[in-house]
């Protein structure tokens, strides 16, 4: 990176993006300000102009992370358009490209420790790419009794854990990611088979 940035008051989203490489070589806690300074090629004490320490500068790696995100959930799921079922199964490949393309993002969002609820921008940016999950499983739980309809949150849940599951074993070049199976496939399945056990899905489709 060149000095530029900071000159031009960039030095902020230079050490954002310092820090995105830093995580996806080296993960949330592997690397010092310092490195991330170095890395934005700043003096050691220049990244405390705008953040207190290394957390917060995850935090906002993680803020503009979920801002990312919520704009691709959003777009995969085009209002539920051309159906439900279609949206829904988009929002899924979405969930899974943004782990792919952005693992700095997802890494600061998911495993670094860094509390949604940290700060109001945090906390709102994460809402609403969560809210894009629940009004997915809403609009498609929609035609289950109500009694035996889950809660939309719940039915988010489960996929979001199993969505991060598969991204976690097989989406990461971690060892578990030789597999006879691309991720999509084994979320498309695993998908497939919690809908099928709500009914809305038939079992031949």
């Amino acid at each position: 990176m060149s000095k530029r940035g900071y000159h031009h008051g960039n030095l902020r989203q230079a050490l954002v993006e310092a820090t995105l490489a830093l995580i996806s070589e080296k993960g949330p806690t592997g690397f010092t300000m310092a490195e991330a300074a170095k890395l934005a090629d700043v003096s050691a004490a220049a990244p405390y102009r705008h953040f207190t320490g290394r957390e917060e500068l995850i935090a906002e790696v993680a803020l503009q992370g979920y801002e990312l995100f919520a704009d691709l959930l959003e777009f995969a799921y085009n209002d539920g358009k051309p159906s439900i079922l279609t949206a829904f199964e988009a929002v899924g490949r979405a969930y899974l490209a943004f782990a792919r393309k952005h693992p700095g993002h997802y890494i600061a969002m998911f495993e670094s420790g860094v509390a949604p609820n940290q700060s109001p921008e945090l906390a709102k940016a994460s809402e609403r790419a969560n809210a894009v999950l629940i009004r997915a499983a809403e609009a498609l739980s929609a035609r289950i009794p109500p009694a035996r309809r889950p809660p939309p949150a719940m039915f988010s849940a489960h996929i979001t854990a199993m969505s991060h599951g598969i991204v976690e074993l097989y989406a990461r070049g971690k060892p578990g990611a030789r597999a006879p199976f691309t991720p999509e496939e084994l979320l498309e399945a695993g998908v497939g088979i919690y809908l099928r056990g709500l009914g809305l899905i038939d079992t031949d489709s």
